[in-house]
């Protein structure tokens, strides 16, 4: 059955059984040109929404280096996981409309605003941006209008619900004393002579004694600094072997392990490591100040508050997938 048929210069466009085709003016071509993917309750989802959709991440895996068969893997999963996303905007959509919720364009205006200020973008900075994504100014425009709409929809049908007591942010505060008691930081300074080859022995031996030297040079009150630009293989060399603050946690185990028990102006003996035998001083020890109960309160409410939601939320929007008319178009 033929719904509906469209002129445009130079060829015809069809609906025909929910399939969008070009007829070229002529010629006995036919090409498909959209097609319905998804129908949810009295709205569909066609093929060029799902593939605009999915477009900024299909290059990335064509270009990726998997396996031809991991790729395809790949694309199936995103269409999947793309057309259940665009299937649930549909719902929340629909939801949105039978609530009466309407988002003025001074509403939109200040949300594009916030994120031009956000990113230092001029207009046709952010035009330019958009442009990488396929996307127009009037395209993200819409795109914010649905988002305002849809966080307005979850406020009402979630958020007015969840309700955070003082109990349950205590049992979180004592459970996770690790994130409030304040974390170490170190001022270091480094030297690194690196290792040709870990085959070569005889070389490493050679290099080990060399930096034992550097290391009694540093003990008999040699400047760090100098002795780093003079004997360092480290980028840091050129900076007197400084390395800035450095955060306890994303220290190596190694390195972990040897400062935990050093103060500030100490140095560390000749360190086998990854990048070559180094030696470290910790010009200062950081001890961060901990946070008390009261102090984290406000954090950890937000974190247990947006936590609930989206447990909420996914709830919700699984109910009312049950509760509507999904039908998938292979």
């Amino acid at each position: 059955m033929i719904i509906t048929c469209l002129k445009h210069i130079g060829f015809y466009v069809i609906f025909f059984c929910g399939i969008a085709v070009s007829l070229i003016a002529g010629a006995a071509e036919i090409e498909v040109v959209d097609r319905i993917v998804a129908i949810v309750n009295n709205d569909i989802v066609s093929l060029v929404d799902l593939e605009q959709m999915m477009k900024p991440y299909m290059g990335k895996i064509r270009s990726s280096k998997y396996p031809p068969e991991k790729r395809s893997e790949l694309m199936d999963k995103l269409r999947e996981d793309v057309l259940n996303q665009l299937i649930s905007q549909k719902l929340t959509d629909q939801e949105s409309r039978r609530a009466g919720i309407v988002v003025s364009e001074k509403e939109v205006d200040n949300a594009v605003n916030r994120i031009k200020e956000e990113n230092f973008y001029s207009d046709k900075e952010l035009k330019a941006a958009l442009g990488k994504e396929g996307l127009s100014i009037e395209d993200y425009r819409n795109r914010m209008r649905e988002q305002i709409v849809r966080s307005r929809l979850v406020s009402m049908e979630v958020k007015s619900k969840v309700v955070i007591t003082r109990d349950e942010i205590k049992a979180y505060y004592e459970s996770h004393q690790e994130e409030y008691q304040g974390g170490k930081k170190y001022r270091l300074r480094n030297i690194v002579l690196k290792i040709p080859s870990p085959d070569d022995q005889e070389g490493k031996a050679k290099i080990g004694k060399k930096m034992e030297m550097i290391l009694a040079k540093l003990k008999k009150g040699e400047p760090f600094d100098k002795t780093a630009r003079q004997y360092s293989e480290a980028p840091s060399a050129a900076e007197g072997g400084n390395l800035g603050e450095i955060d306890h946690d994303v220290l190596a185990p190694q390195l972990q392990e040897t400062f935990k028990d050093m103060k500030s102006g100490q140095l560390t003996p000749v360190l086998d490591t990854d990048q070559g035998y180094q030696i470290f001083l910790i010009e200062e020890v950081i001890e961060g100040a901990g946070k008390s109960l009261e102090e984290a309160s406000p954090e950890i409410e937000d974190k247990l508050f947006q936590e609930i939601v989206n447990k909420k939320f996914q709830s919700w929007l699984e109910d009312l997938r049950k509760r509507s008319h999904i039908k998938i178009i292979r």
